[in-house]
Protein backbone atom coordinates (compact mmCIF):
# COMPACT_ATOMS: atom_id res chain seq x y z
CA UNK A 1 0.00 0.00 0.00
CA UNK A 2 1.41 3.53 -1.03
CA UNK A 3 2.65 5.38 2.06
CA UNK A 4 3.27 8.84 3.43
CA UNK A 5 6.35 9.97 5.40
CA UNK A 6 6.63 13.61 6.45
CA UNK A 7 9.92 14.87 7.66
CA UNK A 8 10.00 18.18 9.74
CA UNK A 9 13.89 19.36 10.52
CA UNK A 10 13.78 22.44 13.19
CA UNK A 11 15.95 24.59 12.37
CA UNK A 12 16.89 23.68 9.16
CA UNK A 13 17.43 25.72 6.18
CA UNK A 14 17.03 25.10 2.71
CA UNK A 15 20.73 25.31 2.32
CA UNK A 16 21.08 22.38 4.95
CA UNK A 17 18.19 20.44 2.72
CA UNK A 18 19.88 20.72 -0.39
CA UNK A 19 23.15 19.48 1.08
CA UNK A 20 21.84 16.47 2.57
CA UNK A 21 19.77 15.40 -0.56
CA UNK A 22 22.57 15.86 -2.60
CA UNK A 23 24.31 12.83 -0.55
CA UNK A 24 20.94 10.59 -0.14
CA UNK A 25 19.28 10.59 -3.22
CA UNK A 26 20.37 9.39 -6.45
CA UNK A 27 21.59 11.61 -9.33
CA UNK A 28 23.23 14.00 -6.58
CA UNK A 29 19.56 14.87 -4.93
CA UNK A 30 17.77 15.00 -8.57
CA UNK A 31 16.36 11.82 -8.17
CA UNK A 32 14.72 9.76 -6.20
CA UNK A 33 15.52 6.64 -4.15
CA UNK A 34 13.89 2.90 -5.22
CA UNK A 35 10.30 2.96 -4.56
CA UNK A 36 9.92 6.49 -3.75
CA UNK A 37 7.40 8.53 -5.87
CA UNK A 38 6.96 11.61 -5.10
CA UNK A 39 9.26 13.77 -2.64
CA UNK A 40 8.54 17.91 -1.79
CA UNK A 41 10.25 19.89 0.24
CA UNK A 42 9.85 23.77 1.85
CA UNK A 43 10.70 25.82 4.56
CA UNK A 44 7.98 26.15 6.81
CA UNK A 45 7.83 27.79 10.00
CA UNK A 46 10.75 26.96 12.54
CA UNK A 47 12.35 24.49 10.15
CA UNK A 48 12.59 22.40 6.76
CA UNK A 49 9.16 20.21 5.92
CA UNK A 50 9.74 17.40 3.72
CA UNK A 51 6.64 15.17 2.16
CA UNK A 52 7.35 12.22 0.57
CA UNK A 53 5.25 9.07 -0.95
CA UNK A 54 6.53 6.24 -1.53
CA UNK A 55 5.47 2.59 -3.10
CA UNK A 56 5.18 0.82 0.59
CA UNK A 57 6.12 1.12 4.14
CA UNK A 58 9.11 -1.15 3.68
CA UNK A 59 10.53 1.01 1.19
CA UNK A 60 10.37 4.20 3.49
CA UNK A 61 11.67 2.51 6.43
CA UNK A 62 14.41 0.47 4.57
CA UNK A 63 15.75 4.04 3.16
CA UNK A 64 15.43 6.15 6.47
CA UNK A 65 17.36 3.11 8.61
CA UNK A 66 19.95 2.64 5.48
CA UNK A 67 20.66 5.72 3.62
CA UNK A 68 19.56 8.67 5.46
CA UNK A 69 20.08 8.64 9.17
CA UNK A 70 23.50 7.14 8.27
CA UNK A 71 23.62 10.39 6.44
CA UNK A 72 22.82 12.63 10.11
CA UNK A 73 24.48 14.62 10.36
CA UNK A 74 26.14 14.96 6.92
CA UNK A 75 28.75 17.78 6.31
CA UNK A 76 26.65 21.10 5.84
CA UNK A 77 23.28 18.94 5.77
CA UNK A 78 21.13 17.90 8.04
CA UNK A 79 21.45 17.34 12.14
CA UNK A 80 19.51 16.12 14.71
CA UNK A 81 16.50 14.17 14.84
CA UNK A 82 13.10 14.65 12.44
CA UNK A 83 9.60 15.20 13.66
CA UNK A 84 8.76 12.37 11.81
CA UNK A 85 4.71 11.52 10.43
CA UNK A 86 3.50 8.98 8.77
CA UNK A 87 0.30 7.29 7.28
CA UNK A 88 -0.98 4.46 4.68
CA UNK A 89 -2.31 6.26 2.09
CA UNK A 90 -6.15 6.27 1.09
CA UNK A 91 -6.12 8.49 -1.21
CA UNK A 92 -3.90 10.20 -3.90
CA UNK A 93 -4.67 12.56 -6.66
CA UNK A 94 -2.29 13.73 -9.64
CA UNK A 95 -2.94 15.52 -12.42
Amino acid sequence: MTYILTHFWPGATEEQYRAEIAAVHPEGGHGLPKGQLYHAAGQAEGGVLIVAVWDCKESSDRFVAEVLMPHVPEPGGLSGEPVERSAECFNLLTQ
